[in-house]
């Protein structure tokens, strides 16, 4: 078993999970909880190192078996939200008749983090209109820091092009013992301005996050594990700890990200809505053809050049208290009884001639929150949505938020005898003042995506999932699930995460070398950081509006199988499997292609558009993995069984059959194709040039006579 242990530690706002998986099955070999330590001094990575030393005392894993460890982290996002950063030293930079413009853009002032909260940022400039010398950056370092910088923001106008004076004023940096970061080493987006931006707000992090991250190090390794220490990022991936020492502002905003990476990884989902469900907040995200959806960061209000998942978090989740106002229920949340220091009914036993009463959780709040008392009138639980999901028999027997019913249905006969209503219809009340918050950010994320809601899954993760999505699911007509381990969902996202790296360049007119040589520097970054060459998959978007070519790579470090996963379907229950999946009878399934890792299956249906007023048949194709879990789903495609020496033909035909022309030129459809064990996505491509020049690459290790197959999505 040496090298096969994944261990995962998620940090959330109240506890710190760890866990550990076996690679291989993927089955849980122990898991142990541990309180936040917000407020330690070491800050939350006391927590994590108290969770995994508590986890290999409790599973007796010897540390050389550990071949993979990672942990999310919230100290970048609790910096930024407490103001607790360190000042900057901003060296701007620029030459020639521009250096006035880059003294203005590189000046960028104090940065609002958030209300009552600034990073104060000291300004030097220096015009390398002439070359600079050591000693002249030397002074302008000392300057700032003189003033009252404790870290060091390097910036000069063009230097995603021609970054040598910024990488030299780096390095002196560093040999006077300084915290710094350099603009076109967080970014090499065009904008001095933005660029500036996010470097001070990179710097900013850097002495504090530096000391987590090596008081991290020498603890793992001080309980013997030398396998490579991974940090969450904030578009669902992990980056190893070097590279969270020079970028830990790619940490920000990154807690919701080990829930979607495990709603990826190891719940399968191609295409679904992910809610976390917490205590008291639950976070939406959407995913598409098996990858997380992400968008631009703002840090007070204020663009930087980052990704991070687009999570949409309501004040709403599992542990939301009642709101009762002149004899009706009026609200649910967004306070928690986790908020207002009570228990849920749900995990009490029964109690003794109780009653109802009514308080301010915090000083701002209303007074008509309910709670439950003894004979004795003190205020001890409360009635919740998980208690509602409880009493209306939405939570399945094996999960974590399965409650006491004698007690849910004591507290319910008081409530409900208060409000002249019946247990069962008060439950679902709260329910239907629950779904209604949530329903219409799921709505915003079907349409900013353009997700079919007929192929959408509606998963629930977090100790809370039972208590909302089951009942949101059934308002809105959606399919839904609940993940296994809900209560650890986000820990076990984190030990399977992939590496990620993202590498960004404006150019305008990409050529298909361009293309190629950014695709290989994502490539080349993620395998520098230990992912398996085999594992590796790139996706390249060109955004035709801002010229931005982007490659995603993402890569295990030590490939997680999953046998716990179906591996010896037979063909009829993968048409069972697919059929279900479709809505459709498996008599209307049909084998369309298959290779040795891969089988598609396709079906007439009929898709709906515009609430069912418009109706059109479509040719649907699910994509079945080998494990016989669904990879892909096509709402209306087509697909081709080729060669490798006959893919650019294929290519090609389907492009030129599938076009549409319009104001913008010619369309062509996204193209998606399935080689050895790989899905690879190449739908963020302009024209079949491009297409094809990456699809030469994904293919050129393969035997010309190797089956493969091309998937045009329509």
């Amino acid at each position: 078993m040496v090298q096969s242990v994944r261990i995962g530690i998620d940090v959330g706002g109240t506890f710190t999970h760890a866990v550990a998986l076996d690679g291989l099955s993927l089955a849980i070999l122990g898991k142990v909880k541990v309180p936040t330590t917000h407020q330690a001094p070491e800050g939350v990575a006391k927590g994590i190192i108290q969770s995994l030393l508590e986890l290999l005392s409790q599973t007796r894993i010897a540390p050389d078996d550990v071949g993979f460890i990672a942990h999310s982290t919230t100290q970048a996002t609790n910096a930024l939200l407490e103001g607790d950063v360190a000042p900057v030293g901003i060296l701007g930079m620029g030459a020639g008749a521009n250096a006035w413009l880059a003294r203005l853009a590189t000046n960028i002032g104090h940065i609002k983090l958030a209300p009552g909260k600034l990073l104060t940022t000291y300004h030097r400039f220096i015009d390398t209109t002439t070359t600079p010398s050591d000693s002249a950056i030397q002074e302008a370092l000392g300057e700032l820091i003189t003033r009252g910088a404790k870290a060091i923001a390097i910036s000069e106008s063009f230097s995603v092009d021609s970054p040598d004076t910024e990488t030299r004023a780096l390095s002196i940096a560093h040999q006077m013992g300084l915290p710094a970061t350099a603009g076109s080493a967080v970014s090499q987006l065009y904008g001095l301005k933005v660029r500036t931006r996010t470097a001070v707000i990179n710097a900013s992090m850097l002495p504090k996050m530096i000391e987590a991250a090596d008081m991290t190090e020498h603890s793992v390794r001080e309980a013997g594990i030398q396998a490579p220490i991974m940090i969450m990022r904030s578009d669902g991936g992990v980056m190893d700890i070097d590279a969270m020492r020079k970028r830990p502002i790619m940490t920000m905003l990154s807690g919701p990200a080990a829930g979607v990476a495990a709603a990826m990884m190891y719940l399968h989902i191609s295409d679904g809505i992910f809610m976390e469900v917490g205590g008291t907040s639950t976070d939406i995200s959407a995913i598409r053809n098996g990858k997380a959806l992400v968008k631009s960061a703002e840090v007070g209000g204020h663009r930087v050049y980052m990704r991070t998942l687009d999570v949409r978090t309501l004040g709403i989740a599992g542990g939301s208290m009642l709101r009762v106002h002149n004899g009706a229920l009026v609200d649910v949340g967004p306070r928690s009884a986790h908020i207002a220091g009570l228990k849920y009914a749900s995990f009490s036993e029964p109690l003794a001639n109780p009653c109802v009463r009514f308080l301010k959780p915090c000083p701002a709040d209303p007074s008509d929150y309910t709670a439950l008392s003894d004979g004795e009138g003190q205020a001890i639980e409360c009635l919740t949505t998980t208690c509602a999901a409880n009493l209306l028999h939405l939570v399945p027997d094996d999960d974590c938020a399965l409650g006491n019913q004698d007690a849910i249905k004591t507290a319910f006969d008081v409530l409900g005898n208060l409000l002249h209503i019946s247990p069962e219809k008060l439950a679902e009340h709260i329910l239907q003042l629950s779904a209604a918050k949530v329903i219409p950010v799921v709505q915003r994320l079907l349409a900013d995506y353009k997700l079919d809601p007929q192929i959408v899954t509606l998963v629930g993760g977090g100790g809370g999932a039972a208590a909302l999505t089951p009942f949101t699911a059934q308002e809105m007509n959606l399919r839904h699930s609940l993940a296994q381990n809900a209560d650890v969902i986000s820990a076990i996202g984190v030990a399977l995460a992939l590496v990620r790296e993202t590498v960004e360049r404006q150019i305008i007119h990409p050529d298909a070398d361009d293309i190629l040589r950014i695709r290989q520097e994502a490539h080349s970054q993620v395998q520098k950081m230990g992912a398996d060459p085999s594992t590796i998959e790139i996706h390249v978007e060109i955004d035709s509006r801002t010229n931005v070519v982007r490659a995603t790579a993402s890569g295990a470090t030590a490939f997680a199988t999953g046998v716990q996963a179906k591996q010896e379907l037979s063909l009829q229950e993968r048409q069972q499997l697919v059929a279900n999946s479709m809505r459709v009878s498996i008599e209307e399934i049909t084998l369309a292609a298959q290779t040795a890792c891969f089988q598609v299956f396709g079906a007439t249906t009929i898709a709906k558009r515009l609430g069912g007023l418009v109706k059109f048949k479509c040719h649907s194709l699910r994509t079945v993995d080998a494990s016989g879990i669904i990879r892909l789903q096509t709402q209306n495609g087509i697909v081709r069984l080729t060669t490798v020496n006959q893919a650019e033909k294929t290519i090609a035909d389907l492009a030129e059959e599938h076009s549409q022309y319009g104001d913008a030129g010619r369309i062509i459809p996204p193209i998606m194709l399935l080689v050895g064990p790989k899905l690879v996505d190449l739908s963020g491509l302009l024209d079949i040039t491009q297409v094809i020049a990456l699809a030469k690459i994904e293919l050129e290790s393969i035997p010309q006579d190797d089956k493969i197959i091309v998937i045009a999505n329509l």
